[in-house]
């Protein structure tokens, strides 16, 4: 099969890679569509390798395609099903075995560029959001970064659960974009990162850019907000003034999905089914893509996706 690999260097190339053989209970999936994430970037610099089990030089977070062999034991689903879901690593190649509990069937009717893009960028959102921070309709959030992946499906996952979002979107002709993602509520504020702190007090914030905004996130929260720290790709150091965190009885705590144990994953797919593919089926999420590279663009597709200034995500289809 043809699958991306990391080379060293920050480098990736189209290389052929044996099939996979699925072990008990996972299923082999003919990929149709994966999208991209900064992981991605930082396994190919070395500085986020794959968890055990995965393939140590294939990248690839998230995957939607098609159930081609099923191996002992697994049951979910038929060969020929469709299918999404977050992996550890693998999903940008023509094939990638998965355990069954960590995929979820594809709504119908949905695009596989959009359901490549889906998996990640929403299991996080919603674990931070709901799973994490406990959000509440009626709340003020927050989305540092509400352009990207996460951002985009973080700013819809709230206004839909009666949430208003204030999201900081760094480049300007992009935030009329992000504010039509809250749908007719008008729920959605779109404003420079600077400007963060004036739109307070937020009840929820989820932090996708990095350190830099700690301490701003802390000053604008309400009494007994919630900070989740979900990103840092602007810097993971921060200094906070620890006498605000205990006055406002407020909780900061982080989070990554890539290395949780088995059941864990597999839990928070089921609350991606139960809460959240409902909407997505019914055209109340959509997922936005900002470009589409065929598998053999690879490299391309990492040049677009690292250049940002981008709504949304960027996928890979075979």
């Amino acid at each position: 099969m043809l699958a991306v690999v990391c080379v060293g260097g920050g480098r990736v190339e189209v290389q052929e890679r044996p099939d996979p053989v699925p072990a008990a209970s996972e299923v082999v999936v003919r990929v149709k569509a994966a999208g991209l994430n900064a992981a991605d970037l930082l396994q190919a610099r070395g500085l986020y390798p794959a968890p055990p089990g995965s393939p140590p030089e294939i990248p690839g977070l998230e995957l939607a395609g098609e159930v081609e062999s099923v191996g002992a034991g697994a049951h979910r689903f038929a060969e020929g099903d469709k299918v999404m879901g977050v992996v550890g690593g693998g999903g940008q190649a023509e094939r990638c075995a998965v355990h069954e509990r960590c995929l979820m069937p594809v709504p119908t009717g949905l695009e596989w560029t959009d359901a490549g893009g889906f998996p990640e960028a929403f299991t996080t959102a919603h674990d931070a959001l709901f799973s994490q921070c406990g959000l509440a309709m009626g709340e003020h959030v927050l989305v540092h970064g509400g352009a990207g992946g996460v951002g985009t499906a973080a700013v819809q996952l709230a206004t839909l659960a009666g949430a208003r979002v204030t999201a900081t979107v760094r480049h300007a002709d992009l935030r009329g974009d992000v504010m039509r993602l809250g749908g007719p509520r008008g729920w959605v504020a779109a404003v420079d990162p600077a400007e963060f702190e004036e739109r307070g007090p937020y009840d929820v914030v989820l932090e996708l850019v990095g350190g830099g905004n700690l301490a701003g996130n802390l000053r604008a929260l309400a009494t007994g907000g919630r900070i989740s720290v979900i990103g840092v790709g602007g810097g993971s150091r921060a200094e906070i003034d620890l006498l605000a965190l205990m006055g406002k009885r407020a909780r900061i705590h982080g989070s990554t999905l890539r290395a949780r144990p088995l059941e864990e994953k597999a839990d928070a797919a089921r609350r991606i089914e139960r809460h959240v593919l409902p909407a997505l089926g019914a055209g109340e999420l959509r997922v936005p893509v900002a470009a589409a590279f065929h598998l053999e663009e690879a490299v391309a597709a990492y040049e677009r996706f690292a250049a940002g200034a981008k709504l949304g995500k960027v996928v890979l289809s075979t």
